[in-house]
């Protein structure tokens, strides 16, 4: 009886209180003629885990639409351009490959640029800009090979030998110089040196399977290359994950110092070409009793600890920032099937979000005085 008491005065005060809500109002006044800022295009930019979907039908006709957006620059960022194909039969979600570089038997580089062009033909045909991820390692470049491709897919080990750091850095970074000069041969430079480009792609989790020490060697020894044959060409970094998190903010803090004021392990002299910084952002979602609760406070957290990083470098005032995964959450390839939080994707909550984390995401670019060039969603 009691019980029964208890669950009826929770149901009346539940009434009362929706009757007190709706007998409410609330008043939004907008005021046009203050002016807040400049409103620059920073969400028109997009990424993709999969290269070979670019140059197919569906590809095309998404980045056609995508071109239609009507900005200046839109900037593209697909994961794999110098991945090999490996023993996997095939694209598949989180894998690609374009069989950019092989050695012959004698261990002589051999470069293809077949699948490369097709992936950056398509961007330039409709006035898109690549964001150049240099990376993953090729099978004949990774010192540690086998077993190479992955099989995410099908619940296998993702980390595999494409996360390798290079087993030869002369070769590593003659890849690169060849890359840029074969893209500068078939772009034009004045194309080229508004690219930018990236060594790798959050090296502070299992997507770079080696140490700090050996990104750094990595992104110096790239840099090398690409300044070698563009000295105008855009290159920074590292592109890492959540700030937010103690480690990948050090990782940030680390990368920063090393290209400022250490040793560079290509060149000896003191000092790393960066042009842009770049770190990522991402949001948690939950399944709470069946429903799905956005999370866009952590997001705005990563945003927060980047730009709070980067200025507290004084030489770094007004570098471009580019918050190079700026999204809801941190598996693009992961489906509703695959986990029922990832529901948000198929309804207006994904748009809605996304409209209202930019929103904030001014704001800090206004508080913290960054110069913000970028959010690839």
């Amino acid at each position: 009886m009691k019980s029964l008491l208890k669950n009826i005065l929770i149901l009346f005060s539940l009434l009362f209180f929706i009757t007190l809500l709706q007998s409410q109002s609330a008043t939004i006044t907008v005021d046009l003629s203050k002016t807040v800022g400049e409103m620059s295009p920073i969400w028109a930019n997009f990424g993709y885990d999969e290269p070979n979907n670019t140059y197919t039908t569906n590809g095309k006709k998404l980045l056609r639409q995508i071109s239609a957006l009507g900005s200046d620059e839109i900037y593209i960022r697909t994961h794999n351009l110098l991945t090999s194909k490996g023993e996997n039969p095939g694209p598949d979600l989180k894998w690609g490959y374009t069989d950019a570089y092989t050695e012959d038997s004698n261990g002589r580089p051999k470069y293809n640029w077949t699948i490369v062009d097709s992936i950056i033909d398509t961007y330039v045909s409709f006035g898109l800009k690549p964001i150049m991820e240099i990376g993953f390692m090729p099978k004949a470049l990774s010192s540690k090979a086998e077993p190479y491709a992955h099989q995410w897919s099908t619940g296998g080990n993702l980390w595999t030998g494409w996360t390798y750091p290079p087993n030869d850095y002369d070769k590593w970074s003659k890849l690169v110089f060849e890359w840029v000069k074969h893209s500068i041969n078939r772009y034009g430079k004045d194309e080229v040196k508004t690219w930018l480009w990236k060594v790798w792609n959050e090296p502070d989790i299992p997507y770079f399977s080696g140490t700090f020490e050996e990104y750094c060697k990595m992104y110096d020894y790239a840099a090398m290359g690409l300044k070698a044959a563009c000295s105008e060409c855009i290159i920074g970094g590292p592109h890492t994950t959540s700030p937010r998190n103690p480690k990948g903010q050090k990782y940030l803090s680390d990368f920063i110092k090393h290209c400022l004021y250490e040793k560079n392990h290509a060149t000896g002299q003191i000092g790393s070409p960066l042009e842009y910084l770049a770190f990522h952002a991402k949001g948690s979602p939950e399944l709470i009793y069946g429903q799905v609760r956005m999370n866009m406070g952590a997001q705005l957290e990563d945003i927060r600890n980047g730009f709070k990083t980067i200025s507290s470098f004084p030489e770094l005032k007004n570098i471009p920032i580019v918050i190079g995964e700026s999204d809801p959450e941190g598996c693009a390839a992961c489906s509703e099937t695959r986990e029922p939080k990832y529901a948000y994707r198929n309804n207006t909550m994904y748009s809605s979000y996304t409209a209202a984390s930019f929103a904030k995401i001014y704001e800090l670019c206004d508080e913290y005085k960054v110069n913000l060039k970028a959010a690839v969603s």
